[in-house]
């Protein structure tokens, strides 16, 4: 049994290794938050006021404003991540960081809903 311990934690090991993701991977994970966020909005476009009396109507307008906004939401949140990984100087600290990530995620809902 003390044969197999070893060759055991060398499997672990080697199975917990961190894995990078692939350069693209935010770049897709964008396009495809920005694909699903214009897509909700033309379904909540297409719905017609008229059509609001009638409840079961509801659920593909619902759905659409539950998935855009958390799309959208998600888009905001990569975009502000990405920004501050990016800036020059590293974290100054927490009231300076807390700061920059709100006009971050102030500027980037401007430029989503500006879109639209």
């Amino acid at each position: 049994m003390s044969e197999a311990l070893p060759n055991f934690e060398g499997l672990l090991r080697e199975a917990l290794a961190p894995v990078e993701p692939p350069e693209d991977l935010a770049l897709r994970l964008e396009s495809t938050l920005t694909s699903i966020t214009e897509m909700a909005a033309d379904e909540l476009e297409a719905w017609e006021l008229s059509a609001m009396r009638d409840p079961r109507n509801w659920a593909r307008p619902a759905a659409a404003l539950v998935v855009g906004s958390g799309a959208g939401v998600a888009l905001v949140l990569l975009r502000a991540r990405r920004r501050a990984h990016s800036s020059p100087g590293g974290l100054n600290g927490a009231r300076e960081t807390a700061e920059r990530t709100v006009r971050d995620l102030g500027r980037e809902t401007r430029k989503l809903l500006g879109e639209r």
